[in-house]
Formats: C-alpha cells, sequence, structure tokens
C-alpha cells in the first residue's frame, strides 16, 4: 500500500508539471510522458478550470481530477475504489505558460499529430537555475501539442486532441469510492 501512495504522490507532481495544458479550451487527448526512460500513456480531459487525467503506471491505473473552482486535487485509485484528496493552489493549476518563463524564441515548424505547429525554445527560471524547453504550438487549435526538455530527459505529447464538451461527471469522484487519509499526514493538512 506505501508503494502505491508514492506513486501516486509521484503521479500527481509529474502530472501537473508536465500538463502544460490550456485550462481555457474544452477538449479530450491522449497523452504521452516520457522521463528518464519510463514511459506513461494516459487520456486528458479538460473544461475551463477542471481538469483530468487518467494514467496506467507499472500496471497501475490512476486518475487525477484537478479542481480549481474547489481549490483540491483528487487522487483516484479505482481497482480498490478510494481516493485521496489534497489542498490545490489555483496557482498551480496546469497552463499553456511556462512558470518562471523569461525568453520565447521560434526556431521552426513542424508538424505534430497532424497539427501545423511552431516549434519554440524557451528560457525560464526554476528557482536559481536557468532552464530551457522545447514547445511545439499547435497553431489550427491554439494548443501546446508537445513539450520537451532540450536535453531529452523528459517529453510530453498530446495526440488526437478533440476539441469539445466534456461531461461534467468526469470531474467528480465517482459514486462509491472511499476517502483515504494519507498515513503520517494530519487530517487538517488534507482540508
Amino acid at each position: 500500500m506505501r508503494k502505491k501512495i508514492v506513486t501516486a504522490m509521484l503521479f500527481i507532481g509529474s502530472a501537473l508539471i508536465f500538463a502544460g495544458t490550456s485550462m481555457a479550451l474544452e477538449f479530450s487527448a491522449d497523452m504521452v510522458m516520457t522521463a528518464e526512460g519510463h514511459k506513461m500513456t494516459g487520456k486528458m480531459f479538460a473544461k475551463g478550470d477542471l481538469s483530468r487525467m487518467e494514467m496506467t503506471s507499472e500496471g497501475q491505473r490512476m486518475i487525477t481530477i484537478a479542481r480549481a473552482d474547489k481549490k483540491v486535487i483528487w487522487n483516484l485509485m479505482p481497482e480498490e475504489n478510494i481516493y485521496m484528496e489534497m489542498p490545490l493552489n489555483p496557482k498551480q493549476m496546469p497552463k499553456t505558460e511556462i512558470k518562471g518563463e523569461i525568453d520565447r524564441k521560434l526556431v521552426g515548424s513542424e508538424t505534430i499529430d497532424g497539427h501545423p505547429t511552431n516549434k519554440y525554445l524557451i528560457t525560464y527560471k526554476d528557482g536559481t537555475a536557468t532552464e530551457k524547453v522545447y514547445q511545439w504550438w499547435a497553431t489550427d487549435i491554439n494548443f501546446p501539442v508537445k513539450t520537451a526538455d532540450v536535453n531529452n530527459t523528459w517529453a510530453q505529447e498530446f495526440k488526437n486532441v478533440k476539441v469539445g464538451s466534456q461531461p461534467n461527471s468526469l470531474f467528480e469522484v465517482p459514486k462509491g469510492y472511499q476517502k483515504m487519509q494519507i498515513p503520517g499526514m494530519p487530517s487538517n493538512m488534507m482540508r
């Protein structure tokens, strides 16, 4: 159980770091994330300030729902019908902008998954470090379909992007799920 909790916490962190989604766009898409030789695939759904990521990692299916309106993240574990709740600072919600961005330079154009894109080299500050990533911005849907570290240590790509209305039920904890307390964390930290 402890391994599942650690995996879930890592999943939430990586999902929010790599998501790079445009929260103004209502859509569904397949996601592929690679980091240090590991590959995770899943689905992403977005509707206003609501997002849902469904991922499978090491044979375990996990779902993360981020609700900026309720300032909460729910991490669901469907096999056990349990979920964890954590506070969400709306400033941590995925955005199209790179946090700490200080420069954006157009370096080319490519077609990614059928979408014409402008490829940018983005320089940003992360604490005291200066980092760089590539971002492929789809000009037909006004959305970043791919983001990758310049050193190829990680990449995140959206495929089969379908712009359109998403059901509200995707962004709720399903009936029958039990809330789980994270061991060692005070219950007031979960609010």
